[in-house]
């Protein structure tokens, strides 16, 4: 076989490997079997909520192993029709088979990706939250140019942004920010970018033109819905109310519609003032707690720690996850999973895709990859 389509045909095989490890196939193919059963009998379907339950689980698992099979299929049939055309010298039909290999490697890592968005909350509409680290404006700089690239992530993804709350920076950029993310799958795509990030620049404020560093924390947690309960106790809360600030500030808002509410417990902040009703602002407050209360629950639950909280770690060096260099070269490096891209404008602009997938493809291998930071 051609170099060329080995390498996609490795492609696959890795691809259909994850999908096995994630699904644990043998366990998955038994509980379909469960599944379809408990579906035939009809006293499932005196409780709506439990069959809804079911029919969703079944759903799941039924598109993925048919989507595992279909591919191995396919990657079998190609191999042996290229297996045939190279012994008879028919190099047309050759690449066709390259061709089809191709397209088939692209749709393995994408239902790859797709089984990996299985958890609970992964189909929910996501808030991201940025702030900047110490370093006056050249982190809060930073932590704008943060909240676009994600900005821009989500309208590639056809994703829907709102803006909860922004606090600007003094000459520049953000404090911090929390973005409504809404679209399909968006928690489960922008879980796996909660952490410390890096940028290397020559930075536009210094009449020196000297290589600045600043960091930018990023927490990433569900929207919680209706199917998940998160118990909430009213005495357990400290609710503040404070004039809104940003475009127009208080010249414009007189009165205190902005909220902050304190989860005693935790130490759990959250806070609104992009709508001019107290109300709803306190409403906005009262989910975004609720989803943060539900991530903490998640992370509680998870043997890896790559979810951890990155708001309650040191902003700055030890704990970033991903550095942007932008000079004296151009580079954005992962420090769990190795990927790289030499395009930091691409990756600033909504990029992300590839730095999404190894990530949630480490959480089901496991695997741990020695990373060097640059300089």
């Amino acid at each position: 076989m051609r170099a060329e389509a080995q390498n996609y045909a490795d492609r696959i095989n890795d691809a259909l490997a994850l999908l096995r490890r994630f699904l644990d196939w043998d366990r998955a193919l038994r509980r379909l079997d469960e599944l379809n059963a408990r579906v035939e009998d009809q006293a499932l379907w005196n409780d709506p909520r439990a069959a809804q339950e079911v029919m969703r689980e079944r759903r799941r698992l039924d598109e993925a192993i048919t989507a595992t099979r279909a591919i191995e299929r396919e990657l079998a049939d190609t191999v042996e029709l290229m297996d045939m055309a190279e012994g008879e010298g028919d190099d047309a039909l050759v690449d066709e088979g390259v061709a089809s290999l191709a397209a088939l490697a692209d749709r393995a890592d994408a239902d790859k990706i797709k089984a990996l968005l299985a958890g609970e909350a992964d189909a929910n509409d996501t808030y991201i939250e940025v702030n900047a680290g110490a370093g006056g404006t050249e982190s809060q700089d930073w932590a704008g140019m943060l909240s676009r690239m994600y900005t821009r992530w989500a309208e590639r993804r056809g994703m829907k942004v709102e803006l909860i709350d922004q606090h600007s920076g003094e000459q520049a950029g953000i404090k911090s920010a929390t973005l409504l993310l809404k679209g399909e799958n968006a928690f489960g795509y922008a879980k796996t970018e909660s952490g410390v990030h890096r940028l290397v620049r020559i930075s536009p404020y210094d009449s020196a033109a000297r290589r600045h560093t600043s960091f930018a924390s990023v927490w990433v947690y569900p929207v919680v819905d209706d199917n998940i309960e998160v118990d909430i106790n009213e005495g357990d809360l400290r609710i503040d109310t404070y004039r809104a600030s940003g475009a127009g500030g208080q010249h414009i808002n007189t009165t205190d519609s902005a909220v902050r509410i304190t989860h005693l417990p935790t130490g759990i902040v959250v806070q609104c003032q992009n709508q001019r009703s107290q109300h709803k602002n306190k409403a906005e407050a009262y989910n975004q707690l609720r989803a943060r209360l539900y991530e903490r629950e998640l992370q509680l639950r998870e043997a890896q720690a790559n979810a951890e909280n990155a708001t309650k770690t040191d902003i700055g060096w030890g704990h970033q996850i991903r550095s942007y260099v932008l000079q004296p070269y151009q580079l954005v490096k992962d420090l769990r999973t190795g990927v790289t891209s030499t395009a930091p404008g691409d990756v600033l602009d909504g990029a992300l895709d590839p730095f999404m997938a190894a990530a949630l493809s480490q959480r089901v291998t496991g695997e741990q990859v020695d990373v060097e930071d640059v300089d």
